[in-house]
C-alpha cells in the first residue's frame, strides 16, 4: 500500500488546512507556500495522479474544479485577473502525485512563469 500523500491526509483531516471551499467532490484551501499575494489550491477528493492519469470518466468532476476555480476567485476578490496552473510530472514542476489547480493572484503575473 503506497503511503498518502499531504492532500489526502488534508482531505482526511488528520492535517489542518485554511479550507474556504468544500463539497462532496473537491477541496480548496491556501497553499502553506504562496507564490503570490493569493494561492489557493484546489484539489479533487478522488485521488488522480496528474490531468495525465486523467480518464474519460473524470471529465466530469475535472470541469467541476473548474468550476470550483471560478467561484473560489470570485470569494477571493480577483475581478482583475488570475492564473490557473497544474503541474504534471517531475519535469512540469509537480512536487505531490495527487492532482492539484493552482490559483494565483493578487497581482500582475508575468509570463513566461518560469
Amino acid at each position: 500500500m503506497s503511503e498518502k500523500t499531504i492532500f489526502k491526509r488534508i482531505i482526511d483531516g488528520e492535517i489542518p488546512a485554511k479550507i474556504i471551499y468544500d463539497d462532496e467532490l473537491c477541496l480548496a484551501f491556501h497553499d502553506v507556500n504562496p507564490q503570490a499575494p493569493v494561492h489557493v489550491l484546489v484539489i479533487p477528493k478522488r485521488e488522480i495522479r496528474s490531468i495525465a492519469t486523467a480518464t474519460d470518466d473524470d471529465v466530469a468532476l475535472l470541469g467541476h474544479l473548474l468550476k470550483v476555480v471560478r467561484v473560489v476567485a470570485g470569494q477571493l476578490g480577483l475581478e482583475q485577473g488570475y492564473r490557473v496552473v497544474t503541474n504534471i510530472g517531475a519535469d512540469g514542476g509537480q512536487s505531490v502525485d495527487h492532482l492539484h489547480l493552482h490559483v494565483l493572484g493578487g497581482r500582475p503575473l508575468q509570463w513566461p512563469p518560469g
